[in-house]
């Protein structure tokens, strides 16, 4: 299969010389197993928040210790690298742990061991192996394999965010980089603007969708054939088990790792896009979004633990590749930072926009005309450009 956009970076003759650094992946599902035994091993109770812990602070400082990765998936490679097992299983293998650690967390929060401070931390530490587990329910969920879509749900049902499975594949993937799209951030629109935006945005766009899609087969919403009922219903299924075996004081922590854990998602989102927009072409449609459209990170850390989440344009120009065939590419804007870095940026608005905003503006060789702005904003910001043209 030929390349559709150019490659950088090094060669190697290996097939993929990170292969056997991919289920290093599964630390993240693991972190939800790991707080209890480091706590009674050395007494240090803010390990009930290793999730955030190695998200916001290992990986940051790991990426910067590391660097780019460097090396991208050889042409003739791509076959072998698409039908090696092995990689497919370093995202099955996510699943049983992160349902593992959710089980033990459940029984812990029901108890009365933990004060309230370590429960709240245990519960970060689920939330975001609860949104990491998203990311896994990303990459099942884009295949045609019938195996991996359900796994995609049942990676859902630990957040609650089973709709995900249709917004993001059938109107994310369509909207892209538009205004149309509630999972696309524009320029200078905050975090805090975007998350509600894209929350019920997309949960109404889901619903819409798969409306739609089962109107055309003649079937009405209340069928076993909804996407959307099918992986609610795997939520329901779980929570109800949790309940019925450790009882409601654990409910309210439950709840708020799903929150987390979706929170996490839709500021991923909001790093992946921000500011861009596709081509109009001359009949009004837009462009077929490449990768100019999303902002890419190579970050070998993140980029391992999040499989290669961070070569976002490849994945938009080509959302049939598998995580281990994507590639960093020349054409594809480049953030400052990882993943983990940027979501600390995201978090406070004016230090994200004096990063962020004078690179989206070189994106476009200064011609903000060209962006995808809030349109609030937009006399504001174009004027402010203007000026400091």
């Amino acid at each position: 299969m030929g390349q559709s956009v150019q490659t950088v970076g090094k060669r190697s003759g290996s097939a993929d010389p990170k292969k056997h650094l991919w289920m290093l992946g599964l630390i993240a599902p693991g972190c939800a197993l790991l707080p209890s035994q480091l706590v009674a091993r050395t007494g240090i109770e803010a390990f009930w928040w290793i999730g955030p812990i190695i998200v916001l602070i290992v990986i940051p400082l790991l990426d910067w210790f590391v660097g780019e990765d460097g090396t991208n998936p050889r042409d003739e490679d791509y076959e072998r690298l698409s039908h090696d097992r092995y990689y497919r299983w370093c995202t099955y293998l996510f699943l049983p742990i992160q349902l593992a650690g959710l089980v033990i967390a459940a029984y812990m929060w029901s108890g009365h061991e933990l004060d309230v401070v370590d429960k709240l931390g245990l519960a970060a530490t689920l939330g975001f192996v609860s949104g990491i587990g998203i990311n896994a329910a990303h990459e099942l969920g884009h295949r045609v394999e019938r195996l991996e879509r359900w796994l995609a749900k049942l990676a859902l049902a630990q957040s609650g965010y089973g709709h995900f499975f249709v917004e993001h594949n059938k109107g994310h993937h369509a909207r892209v980089a538009t205004p149309d799209d509630p999972a696309s951030a524009r320029l200078g629109e905050s975090l805090w603007m975007f998350l509600p935006r894209s929350i019920f945005g997309g949960l109404r766009s889901a619903i819409r969708l798969e409306r739609d899609r089962l109107h055309r087969k003649g079937l009405g919403w209340w069928n076993v054939r909804n996407h959307i009922l099918q992986a609610w219903s795997m939520t329901v299924v779980l929570y109800g088990a949790l309940l019925a075996v450790f009882g409601p004081r654990m409910l309210p922590y439950l709840l708020l790792q799903a929150v987390i854990g979706f929170g996490l998602l839709e500021t991923v989102n909001y790093v992946e896009h921000y500011g861009l927009l596709r081509r109009r072409l001359p009949g009004g449609r837009w462009a077929r979004c490449s990768p100019a459209d999303s902002w890419n990170s190579d970050r070998l850390v993140t980029n391992i633990f999040l499989f290669h989440l961070q070569r976002h344009s490849d994945h938009h120009a080509n959302p049939g590749r598998r995580y281990q065939t994507l590639r960093s590419t020349q054409e594809a804007p480049q953030l400052p930072a990882g993943y983990a870095t940027m979501i600390l940026l995201a978090t406070v608005p004016p230090l994200w926009r004096r990063v962020m905003d004078p690179k989206v503006a070189a994106h476009y060789a200064g011609d903000l005309g060209r962006a995808n702005i809030a349109p609030r904003k937009r006399e504001r910001t174009l004027a402010v450009y203007r000026l400091a043209g």
